[in-house]
């Protein structure tokens, strides 16, 4: 990484550089080692959906009960979220997330045993729910505030991304193998998928800038390496309490849940299903959700670009405003065939789909500092909770009215009350200088 004189930081072990860092900063190498995992990571997010159908055929599980197994999945993919954050802070990036891919690699591939529905819920409602968890989206707060000072808001929002980019490669080849193999391969190939990150983490991935003697990107000086953080769980329920005595965290939390019930327990658990209700094969509909990943990834990388230069309220304002109108629409756009309308949709919605994450990590950074990792953690868990409920009821909604209508209209008007909350939000007032004496 160039020739770089290093010394001894005093009480850490970490090497300080006495040069310039290397023409191309280490920083970005670690943000391109974490957008492969979350690549790799982001095959078990792409399989709930093509299950329900398969699963219900194959067990006469009702699409209620399959759904609450996706439920506990991504609730408890929320809840662990924040205290992921904090065992980072305790044993390190590394070996959090190298646990967390095996995790999810052990339990994918024990779903091919099943036979009892609650077996689901162990394997994939807990088990993967625990691992993904762990490779969250505090794992992209965790890197981006340890290595950047400067284009926080860029490479948020490109790891953010990463998860998209993810479906986009795993979406077709999932659906293709359920269509045409069955499920079971499916969770074979998410399972081999995680397995196959787990060297990139522990070989490249390092944990802090000082642990090959660097400045964060950006940063004025160098910080040596902090000690680690004993008490994970504690300190993760620590912050949760004094977040929570603040009015930012609930508005923060009440917008992401409905971001999470609008996106991952609405389209991304019951689109597939629901275009196959009105007769589009299961892989049309799968490569509708992947080409929503293309899109994704460009509009959550421009909204973290806007984060580093316009206000966060507004944005995740007019971002929801636009989430609700289209989510309306929807309904009346749900054919056997795609038509010009639907890619619109596709389109549309894709620029939009995680584009509220940047702005909602910068609301977090701007309120509580150091800090701001664990409680976007929390945020994140409200994120799932509100999946979760949605991953449900949009199943029960289904077997009770046989369509998926009541659910696509009420979720739009839950994304104009978020429009309204994220406007709520107060900014952090600026510090007060002192006047100058004499």
């Amino acid at each position: 990484m160039g020739d770089v004189t290093q010394t001894t930081a005093p009480h850490t072990g970490s090497r300080q550089p006495l040069r310039r860092p290397p023409r191309i900063h280490r920083a970005w190498f670690v943000a391109a080692v974490t957008f492969v995992t979350i690549i790799g990571a982001a095959a078990f997010a792409s399989l709930p959906g093509l299950l329900i159908e398969p699963l219900h055929k194959g067990f006469d599980w009702s699409r209620g009960t399959i759904g609450f197994a996706v439920s506990v999945n991504l609730a408890l993919y929320g809840l662990t979220a924040p205290f992921a954050a904090a065992l980072m802070d305790r044993f390190g990036i590394r070996r959090v997330v190298a646990v967390a891919l095996s995790v999810i690699a052990v339990g994918s591939v024990l779903t091919v045993w099943m036979t009892q529905p609650w077996q689901l819920v162990l394997y994939w409602g807990v088990l993967v729910g625990l691992g993904s968890g762990s490779m969250a989206l505090a794992f992209a707060a965790t890197v981006t505030n340890r290595w950047f000072v400067r284009r926080r808001g860029l490479v948020t929002g490109i790891l953010t991304a990463a998860g998209a980019s993810g479906q986009l490669v795993f979406l077709p080849l999932l659906s293709w193998l359920v269509e045409h193999h069955g499920w079971r391969p499916a969770a074979v190939t998410v399972a081999l998928a995680a397995l196959a990150v787990v060297p990139f983490v522990w070989l490249l991935l390092r944990d802090h800038p000082a642990d090959v003697g660097l400045a964060a990107y950006g940063a004025e000086g160098f910080t040596p390496k902090p000690d680690p953080v004993p008490g994970a769980a504690r300190r993760a329920l620590t912050v949760l309490f004094k977040a929570a005595r603040t009015g930012p965290f609930w508005l923060l939390a009440g917008t992401f849940a409905i971001c999470g019930a609008s996106t991952n327990g609405l389209v991304k658990t019951h689109f597939v299903p629901a275009a196959h209700d009105h007769g589009m094969p299961i892989t049309a509909a799968a490569s509708l959700l992947a080409v929503i990943g293309v899109f994704d990834v460009v509009g959550t990388i421009a909204s973290g670009w806007f984060t580093d230069r316009f206000e966060a309220r507004r944005l995740l304002a007019v971002y929801y405003t636009l989430r609700g109108v289209s989510l309306l629409f929807l309904p009346m756009l749900l054919a056997p065939s795609v038509h010009p309308p639907m890619i619109f949709f596709i389109v549309f919605y894709g620029l939009d789909w995680v584009a509220t994450v940047p702005p909602t990590i910068a609301l977090c950074r701007e309120h509580y500092g150091e800090d701001s990792a664990i409680v976007f953690g929390w945020v994140l868990a409200s994120h799932q909770v509100g999946a979760a409920v949605v991953a449900f009821a949009g199943g029960v909604a289904r077997d009770v009215f046989g369509s998926y209508n009541v659910v696509w209209y009420a979720s739009g008007a839950l994304c104009a009350a978020a429009a309204l909350m994220a406007l709520v939000i107060r900014r952090k007032p600026l510090p007060k200088v002192a006047p100058a004496v004499g």
